[in-house]
């Protein structure tokens, strides 16, 4: 039984699917230069669900975020994010700055902070650049920082914050126009044990709550049990 199969049989009322690849590949290079970093890779996922992706260097996890996040164009295979078929052998949609800020999320391993920017205006900035009035901007942010327990340092610079205060900033900021698409790559490798259980906690809560699809990329053995789902890769494709 195929993956997605299998996922299907297991639930009985399947919740919305958010992200949905079909027979995506691709491949860099042609000839005897050709590098397949992703094999027909079928995948589904669905609102409420935190996932998380494993496998060796260069098993294409990386690549397949970056798919999921319409950074990189995949070389075959169809794409839908939230309903909204957006690769079809080519790009669909001409604008993808404005489908990210649409619809994805990203969270990475270091925050990413602009140093000379508080809490607050890292988080607003998201919403500056989707066009957001600075009073809505701000009220959101502050919003979001209260929601992720870290109100109390929205005037803070990230150099003034703990590693696991600052991950809660970045968190603030992916959420910051409302995706419903989080793709997050190794976002508890810099922390330790209790820093890394609160930021999934808080990622667990996100995707209840907001009814998201939290998507991981993870070498990070403390937080395995906390996942929904995790698929492993290999040479670009799934394997058990």
């Amino acid at each position: 039984m195929s993956v997605v199969l299998e996922r299907e049989a297991r639930a009985a009322a399947p919740p919305s699917v958010l992200v949905d690849l079909q027979g995506v590949s691709k491949h860099f290079g042609e000839g005897l230069t050709r590098v397949d970093a992703l094999r027909d890779i079928s995948l589904r996922f669905q609102a409420g669900e935190v996932v998380g992706l494993r496998g060796p260097s260069g098993s294409g996890k990386t690549t397949l975020l970056n798919i999921i996040g319409c950074i990189l164009e995949p070389s075959s295979g169809r794409l839908i994010l939230d309903g909204d078929l957006v690769f079809d052998g080519r790009w669909l949609r001409s604008d993808l700055r404005r489908l990210r800020l649409e619809k994805i999320g990203f969270i990475f391993q270091f925050h990413n902070l602009l140093p000379f920017l508080t809490s607050t205006e890292n988080v607003a900035l998201v919403l500056d650049l989707a066009g957001a009035s600075p009073s809505e901007a701000r009220g959101r942010a502050v919003e979001l920082l209260d929601y992720l327990e870290v109100g109390h340092r929205k005037d803070a610079f990230p150099a003034q914050l703990s590693g696991g205060e600052a991950q809660r900033v970045a968190i603030a900021r992916a959420l910051a126009n409302r995706p419903r698409i989080i793709l997050a790559d190794e976002p508890t490798a810099a922390l330790d044990s209790q820093r890394a259980q609160v930021v999934m906690n808080l990622l667990r809560r996100v995707a209840t709550e907001q009814q998201a699809a939290i998507i991981t990329v993870t070498h990070d053995e403390k937080i395995l049990g906390m996942f929904d789902y995790i698929y492993n890769l290999r040479d670009g494709r799934l394997v058990d």
